[in-house]
């Protein structure tokens, strides 16, 4: 997103587009890896752009504690769903994005593309005409995005405000669906101040008042920390709106609450094309049935076949999850989903003690380190991890670190639905697939 350098972000959390990355993504050794594409070779920054807000500016350095991580167990690329098919390719540009050249973006591969079109009520990209028609010029299927600000105005305010100023959908082949990006904004309170359920009614009213104007819902773009947070893990949107997912650790997992595939899948800020790099969840056919038609049906995900990458700066189940586990070797940690200095400290403990490398981020060796089978008649804070995973997967269990029979039983649905061997027991097959 375009940003004004006047005013630089104080905290870093996710943006788009940023210098400073952390590419690395980790493949858990106990799962087979899927088919990976290759992501193209960095671009360097461009310069800020005249009209920029602190949104754009964010995102163009920093997006990415909620959408990245690093750690010694690297892979390079994410794996896409199409077997023996060529990955759809995109990217989303704003006006921090200065000058895009579209015929190079065509020639590279690029299929569709995303433009920031305003932020609440009071700004218009200075860019997104000239990038919007640019994408059209070279045959890439286009569309517009809305950063929303909860803070500012209401929902349908915001949503009357995109769509007057180019975030309209029309039945033209070409014109993708507007996007509704909900994601903080560094610097600024939590959740821009608003509480959950104020904050699924603010979106229920955007999509209302898009979907009222243009008989289509507004794509949710977003990532899982930032959701569970913000909307108090809402399953409200899974059903009628599109989802488009930021996570930059190799796999779009994990997906928000309540959806169980994704339509688009952010996975990089850098690469071959300018801005943020995207794949289209489907061929070249729904792509195009995607503009037509302005929705589509999004094949299932990818398997999980990477263990999530956590370190300091995170929040969310994940953190909870490796809290519960160091607890369970020894440490103690309060379980506060908050991935602080003290969990980080309990961390780089916990691999000093297993001669794993020291850095305090938790990828794929410290996770299967910090794993532990489980199975009925367990107790202890492991059981209490499998059974707050199980309540994020749908489970409705007390979290009291007894593994008794009516976590065998959510532990055999779980298993069932994700096409594991059924048999109660939660080892590493069943951890990969329940922090993933």
């Amino acid at each position: 997103m375009d940003q004004n350098p006047k005013n630089p972000p104080r905290r870093l959390k996710r943006s788009r587009g940023a210098k400073r990355r952390m590419r690395a993504s980790a493949l858990g050794a106990v799962t087979a890896v899927t088919a990976v594409t290759a992501v193209g070779a960095l671009l360097a920054a461009p310069a800020f752009a005249s009209a920029t807000t602190t949104s754009d500016v964010v995102r163009a350095r920093t997006d990415g504690l909620a959408r990245r991580g690093g750690s010694v167990d690297r892979v390079g690329a994410p794996t896409t769903r199409q077997t023996g098919a060529a990955p759809v390719r995109g990217l989303d540009v704003s006006a921090y994005q200065e000058s895009v050249d579209w015929p190079s973006v065509a020639a590279n591969g690029a299929s569709f593309a995303y433009i920031k079109a305003t932020e609440g009520t009071s700004y218009i990209s200075s860019r997104f005409s000239q990038q919007y028609d640019g994408a059209a010029g070279v045959g890439l299927k286009r569309g517009a995005y809305h950063f929303a600000r909860p803070d500012k105005s209401s929902g349908r305010a915001q949503a009357d405000y995109f769509l007057d100023h180019g975030g309209a959908w029309r039945p033209d082949g070409k014109t993708l669906p507007g996007v509704l990006d909900v994601e903080p904004t560094p610097g600024l309170p939590t959740c821009y101040g608003v509480g959950p359920g104020a904050t699924v009614q603010w979106i229920a009213s955007f999509d209302e008042e898009y979907r009222a104007r243009t008989g289509r819902h507004p794509v949710i773009n977003t990532n899982e920390s930032w959701w569970s947070q913000c909307t108090g893990n809402s399953s409200a949107f899974a059903a009628t709106n599109l989802l488009w997912i930021g996570s930059y650790t190799g796999t779009p997992h994990p997906l928000p609450n309540g959806w169980s595939t994704y339509a688009i899948w952010q996975t990089s800020d850098s690469g071959t094309f300018p801005g943020d790099q995207d794949l289209f969840n489907g061929t070249a056919r729904d792509l195009q049935n995607f503009a037509a038609k302005g929705t589509y049906t999004p094949p299932p995900p990818p398997p999980a076949t990477a263990w999530p990458v956590i370190q300091q700066g995170y929040g969310g189940r994940q953190v909870a999850t490796v809290q519960y586990l160091l607890n369970a070797h020894g440490a103690r940690l309060p379980v506060d989903g908050h991935f602080g200095i003290g969990t980080r400290d309990a961390v780089v403990a916990f691999q000093t003690q297993n001669h794993l490398t020291a850095d305090g981020i938790v990828g794929s060796k410290t996770w299967q380190a910090l794993i532990t089978t489980v199975g009925e008649g367990d107790r202890g804070p492991a059981v209490e991890a499998v059974q707050a995973e199980l309540n994020a997967h749908g489970a409705r269990l007390p979290v009291d670190g007894h593994f008794g029979i009516g976590t065998r039983n959510a532990v055999v649905a779980f298993q069932t639905r994700n096409h594991l061997t059924p048999d109660g027991i939660v080892g590493p097959h069943a951890w990969l697939a329940l922090v993933s």
